[in-house]
């Protein structure tokens, strides 16, 4: 190709332009079993594909044409930063009918383009580069990046092995540089809900060595059997050291929009700002509509869907623990199982190679934790027909 002269330019030397804390970033395990299923399928493999994080669910019609309403209607153009007044009031009335927390919408909440994206602002405005955050393992892989993107240092807490807290780890991990603890409830890759034990261990603990926590609830909506995880803000002493992070992607099966809100005190949200309008400005605007739809319509549509992931998680767990050397514990919420497989002789990621040959995309263990490789994630966000048929490929490939 010729340079701006018309010459061909000459090859030289220069420094490496990336960055250390970035070349250390690992891929997504998620995204990246993901592009294998894919690339298998376009060599014309069928692939039983238990990868993906997301609903198989189509977005709700009304919110479908509330959306479609607003660009009709010309809102095309950058939204308030902050967000549209109206899906403020509608996230404020959420946070305080479902969860009992009171927000002022106008000052405490933002709209952002994905939960993930509030997490990010979130770990920016709270630690400072060679802090630490905490996190637990097995958990989703993208906490651990985004607090290295922020110059902070991830600190893993290993979970037990039926993925409740334990105290003393918690404590060993707290260091003079801890800022901040994530944690995810519902769970990914676990599927678990915090119990009221684990939460007042949490709790605890955050008031007492003075730390931040940033709630990660975007599976909120999505649990089994009547159980309702507590945000950790509603308790003593927490409101005032709690960000809130919740969306619209899984429970109204809204991964595409990239729409998400995060909530906390002023003076938190105040600076957070800061960090969403110098970053991304502002989430897209005639999604936000589409947000205020879900929000404030029939809920018919969430209630079919977690009716459907139940069916389908008694399907697929009672189908794991008849494979030998598979064990695999009932998950609270979500639309994952995690199941142990050490009895196949096999590390994770063996077993996963050893599917894949056999048709069957699942993504290791070691990429939810270092030392979960005695684990798979399975996702049932995907049809009957399709779970039964690649369990049966399970079977068949430690036959």
């Amino acid at each position: 190709m010729d340079g701006p002269s018309g010459k061909v330019p000459v090859a030289t030397r220069h420094r490496d332009f990336v960055v250390s804390r970035i070349r250390a970033l690992t891929a997504s395990p998620t995204i990246a079993v993901a592009k294998e299923a894919q690339r298998l399928r376009r060599a014309g493999v069928d692939v039983v594909d238990f990868g993906p994080g997301e609903p198989d669910f189509d977005t709700p019609v009304h919110v479908r044409r509330a959306a479609a309403a607003a660009l009709e209607a010309g809102l095309t153009h950058y939204a308030p930063s902050r967000g549209f007044p109206e899906l403020l009031t509608a996230i404020g009335a959420k946070l305080q009918r479902d969860n009992g927390l009171p927000y002022e919408p106008s000052t405490e909440i933002v709209v952002t383009p994905g939960a993930k994206q509030a997490i990010v602002e979130a770990v920016m405005t709270a630690a400072e580069p060679g802090d630490e955050v905490l996190m637990f393992d097995p958990g989703w892989g993208s906490y651990d990046a985004i607090v290295r993107l922020a110059g902070a240092i991830p600190v893993h807490v290993q979970l037990r092995e039926d993925f409740s807290l334990e105290e003393e780890a918690l404590l060993r991990a707290i260091g003079p540089r801890t800022r901040a603890l994530v944690i995810g409830s519902p769970g990914n890759p676990t599927g678990s809900v915090l119990s009221a034990g684990d939460l007042d261990t949490l709790t605890r603990i955050c008031c007492e060595h003075d730390l931040l926590l940033i709630s990660d609830e975007i599976y909120e909506r999505i649990t089994y059997r009547g159980l309702k995880p507590v945000s950790p803000a509603t308790l003593p002493g927490m409101w005032e050291r709690t960000v809130t992070i919740n969306g619209f992607s899984k429970a109204y099966a809204m991964t595409g929009w990239r729409l998400g809100y995060a909530a906390a005190p002023e003076g938190f949200m105040s600076q957070m700002l800061k960090v969403h309008e110098h970053t991304v400005t502002s989430a897209t605007s005639f999604a936000q509509m589409g947000g205020v739809a879900a929000l404030n319509g029939p809920e018919e549509p969430l209630k079919a869907m977690v009716a459907e992931f139940d069916r389908r998680r008694e399907i697929i767990v009672r189908g794991l623990n008849s494979i030998p050397g598979v064990r695999c514990d009932w998950p609270d919420g979500a639309f994952y199982v995690f199941p142990n497989i050490e009895g196949t002789g096999m590390t994770g990621t063996e077993y996963a190679v050893r599917l894949l040959a056999a048709g069957v995309a699942v993504t290791p263990g070691v990429g939810f934790g270092e030392r979960w490789d005695t684990h798979i994630r399975l996702s049932y966000a995907t049809s009957e027909e399709r779970i039964q048929s690649g369990l049966t490929r399970m079977r068949e490939a430690v036959a």
